[in-house]
């Protein structure tokens, strides 16, 4: 009996010591998906807190531990109001991160800790300009008729979605009907995730003909000196054709979710990977090769300040996309790929401005091929992916065609069921935000048929 009580201890001990180690090695060395966790929580917690407004209770268990790894169920955070920060950590001890917020320049993840260093990063901030509610949405915010036909489409649920958040139809410049979710209405800024690509496809067109560049220029980057590298073009990059070896798988450590939360210099990181095609080859979505385009646009300018508020000066103000914020890095390279801010309206302002093929009240705003580039569908894609940062066919893998959509279609999408669904022959806007993932197998095609059909 005593020798058994002997190994008892023993073995209590044994697994005592083991525990307090394996507790150590979480404290002093969190595995990278654990940080790549409280990073993730903390950067949509700032965000929404200081660009949207939102409760951070209510956006931690909304948008970060609903839809989810079940383990961010036990990540906490605590937001500093003056500090304008905000830390998360998992049970309270393990894994900290934490984002900081910037003026101009909105949140970032600082995976490194140098906070001093982040929130020196700012960008220029024009004084708010009152929005005239006298005048009719897009010159101002006054929708002055809805139709019939599309309130009873937005009247059905199933078109909606789960968990949308906001609908807003356009037809012929006005907005014709919109409906939001509860918590969310028209001057809630909403994350576009990836559709934030097709509008850093926009500013770049814009930039290379401020700037009077070839978009097939190569040589981007003075560290790519060798050949694979030094022959990528700016257009290889639009067209994610680069050949740039990029994981954008989610729900692990690679490298798309490495890039956003444990890299404080986004595009020195993805600079650096291998080469794994050659360029034009292949056709690989990464949102990688839209923080390379961002980080070359910026390269443009002769100073920082200026070509951080370059989107705002020549893009958003100019359009009445009052909302927008398109946040930077922690070194202040903006994250062209993944983080832009806005309304649901000024979501629909920027696709009524690709409807009118780059025009706004009249006159050109983006230069005369960026359209013809974004809706070419590339070789290397199979014709699904346009060459300037958008999609020329919706989510799922199926036609538009197998939907009853029967004219040509330019989609913004992003993560958790954002989508814009631009139809220049119709003149027509169909934007859905919301938080539905993809595991729920929405299909916004279903909607703007339904749209175009009742516009008919």
């Amino acid at each position: 009996m005593r020798l058994v009580l002997k190994l008892s201890a023993a073995i209590v001990g044994v697994l005592a010591t083991l525990l307090c180690v394996g507790f150590l090695w979480l404290l002093l060395a969190p595995p990278a998906l654990l940080r790549v966790g409280t990073g993730y929580a903390a950067k949509i917690v700032c965000s929404n807190v200081f660009i949207a407004g939102r409760d951070a209770g209510d956006v931690l268990a909304e948008d970060v531990q609903a839809p989810g790894h079940p383990l961010l169920k036990l990540v906490g955070i605590e937001v500093d109001m003056d500090q304008r920060l905000v830390e998360a950590r998992l049970a309270g001890l393990i894994a900290p991160s934490v984002a900081v917020y910037r003026d101009g320049l909105g949140c970032a993840a600082v995976p490194d800790g140098d906070i001093t260093k982040a929130q020196g990063m700012s960008a220029p901030v024009s004084e708010a300009v009152a929005v005239d509610e006298t005048l009719v949405w897009p010159r101002g915010e006054k929708v002055d008729a809805t139709d019939p036909r599309i309130v009873r489409v937005l009247a059905d649920e199933a078109l909606l979605g789960p968990s949308y958040r906001a609908i807003v139809v356009v037809k012929d410049g006005r907005i014709v009907g919109e409906i939001y979710g509860d918590g969310f209405n028209a001057q809630t800024p909403l994350l576009g995730w990836s559709m934030a690509k097709t509008v850093t496809g926009a500013l770049t067109g814009m930039v290379a003909a401020e700037q009077g560049t070839d978009l097939e220029t190569d040589r981007l980057f003075p560290e790519w000196t060798d050949a694979a590298r030094s022959r990528i073009r700016v257009s290889d990059l639009l067209a994610m054709q680069s050949g740039l070896d990029f994981n954008e798988d989610y729900g692990d450590v690679t490298d798309v979710t490495r890039m956003l939360y444990l890299e404080p210099d986004m595009a020195a990181y993805v600079g650096s990977l291998p080469v794994a095609s050659e360029r034009g080859a292949r056709f690989n979505y990464s949102s990688g090769e839209s923080v390379l385009i961002s980080r070359w646009c910026m390269s443009r300018f002769s100073d920082r300040e200026t070509a951080l508020a370059f989107p705002r000066t020549a893009l958003f103000q100019p359009i009445g996309m009052r909302s927008a914020v398109l946040e930077a890095d922690a070194r202040g390279t903006l994250v062209g790929s993944s983080y832009l801010y806005a309304t649901a309206r000024d979501w629909g302002r920027f696709g009524l401005l690709l409807a009118q093929g780059g025009r706004w009240d009249g006159r050109p705003l983006l230069p005369a091929d960026l359209i013809t580039r974004m809706m070419a569908g590339t070789p290397a894609s199979g014709g699904i992916y346009g060459g300037a940062q958008a999609w020329r066919q919706g989510p799922g893998g199926a036609a538009d065609s197998t939907f009853g959509i029967d004219a040509e279609v330019l989609w913004m999408l992003g993560h958790d069921g954002q989508s814009v669904a631009v139809i220049p022959a119709e003149n027509l806007v169909v934007v859905r935000m919301g938080l539905t993932p993809s595991r729920q197998a929405y299909r916004p095609q279903r909607l703007v048929a339904a749209v175009m059909q009742a516009l008919r």
